[in-house]
């Protein structure tokens, strides 16, 4: 069986930063007729991520490196992507 886009999200992010906490949240449904929903229920998300490789980076680094990570998922097949990354708490 082929994997959801959630599914290859939590794994991309996973081999890419081993987290300490990751949460991949399907928000499609709230946007059901909206635009960008693309009827697939898989258009929009909001990525929680916490990993060690996010210490000392800004904002703008964090969500780079997420969606360097996540290849041609964000804006290509997934309307709208929410991050929040950060570094654990010393």
């Amino acid at each position: 069986m082929a994997e959801t886009v959630q599914q290859e999200m939590e794994r991309l992010l996973t081999e890419a930063f081993s987290p300490t906490r990751l949460d991949v949240i399907n928000d499609s449904a709230k946007h059901h007729g909206h635009a960008g929903d693309d009827g697939s229920g898989e258009s929009h998300f909001t990525v929680v991520i916490e990993a060690t490789a996010f210490a000392d980076k800004s904002r703008l680094e964090r969500q780079r490196m997420v969606n360097r990570a996540l290849g041609d998922i964000p804006g290509e097949r997934v309307h709208a992507l929410a991050i929040q990354a950060s570094a654990p708490k010393p």
